[in-house]
């Protein structure tokens, strides 16, 4: 079994790099500045036990890769890339092959779905960081994360087991489920917070209040339209004993994938598929969603101009909530 990771960012770079440690063979799939530094330098893995660099066969794009049968396609890209992905990647791939949705967000699975038979939904519970190119941060140890994973819709078979058992021989706490969904709308309402924790910062005052608004919107939504969610007694549950946040070397503990991606400029950030999945139910199923469209909107264009963390307040943004 070879995994290919499609994303090589925070998430992405330490599920790869920690397999890599491990003995799997793994081939990165990454573009611009960091796969141009992890060409040259590596792929620099940094964490609370210390810094490792792994020389990693890379690529910058899925179709320069040469697909076999028993290649993994690990989808570890933002939300609005999956489609630009799965078109190139099924004119490649055998399509048999097993795609790992390693994502926040609940519409990439049926996205894959539609192109491959064989699909998982990966819970992401992994604190990681990628800010430099070339190196990414894993900030919890000795248990990177949790990588709980299904096969899209629902159930179980062999191949997720197999799947799970190679990612917890890399280190993470990882279970095969036959309704991985529940608990990707558990992350899902969590990561409402992401884009307004990117416009105001991390620590601002008032943040909580934001985000229990969001998530009050996105219960009644989710209640609307019928969806099952793992409980916040399940998430706590699966999370108690799971991460230890400890300090990284030269690394600092900043925000969320939103936030690292204002930070780095990159132009584009995923909350029409996180905030965006909300207002969607909401339409669909006649449930407002004033909270949640306003600060996808802001965020985007703060992507779009931008603009750096921090430059909104939650006092602010609540003021604009119609």
């Amino acid at each position: 079994m070879r995994w290919v990771i499609v994303g090589a960012g925070a998430v992405g770079g330490v599920v790869g790099g920690r397999l890599a440690l491990a003995g799997h063979e793994v081939v990165l799939v990454a573009r611009g500045a960091h796969l141009d530094a992890i060409r040259r330098d590596g792929l620099a893995l940094h964490s609370p036990e210390g810094r490792r660099t792994l020389r990693l066969p890379a690529v910058g794009a899925v179709d320069a890769h040469e697909w076999r049968a028993g290649d993994v396609a690990v989808l570890a890209v933002k939300g609005m890339d999956t489609d630009g992905v799965l078109r190139p990647l099924a004119a490649v791939a055998p399509p048999e092959t097993p795609v790992l949705c390693l994502q926040n967000g609940v519409a990439n699975e049926r996205a894959a779905l539609r192109q491959f038979a064989n699909v998982y939904g990966v819970h992401v519970i992994l604190p990681a960081t990628h800010l430099a190119p070339g190196v990414v941060v894993a900030h919890s140890a000795p248990t990177p994360g949790g990588l709980d994973l299904g096969p899209y819709p629902g159930g179980v078979d062999e191949t997720a087991r197999t799947l799970a058992a190679g990612l917890r021989e890399a280190g993470f706490a990882s279970e095969a489920r036959a309704d991985i969904m529940r608990w990707k709308y558990a992350k899902l309402l969590m990561n409402l917070g992401n884009a307004i924790q990117a416009l105001c910062g991390p620590d601002a005052d008032g943040i909580d209040k934001v985000d229990a608004l969001l998530r009050a919107e996105a219960t009644a939504v989710l209640d609307a339209a019928g969806i099952d969610v793992a409980s916040p007694a399940e998430d706590a549950a699966r999370r108690a004993g799971l991460l230890t946040i400890k300090p990284v070397d030269g690394t600092a503990r900043g925000g969320g994938s939103t936030w690292q991606s204002l930070t780095r400029g990159t132009g584009s950030v995923e909350a029409d598929y996180l905030n965006g999945e909300i207002v969607l139910l909401g339409r669909l199923h006649g449930v407002p969603t004033p909270a949640n469209e306003l600060v996808r909107r802001i965020v985007n264009r703060a992507a779009r101009d931008q603009a750096r963390p921090g430059a909104l307040t939650p006092d602010a943004f609540l003021a604009m909530v119609p």
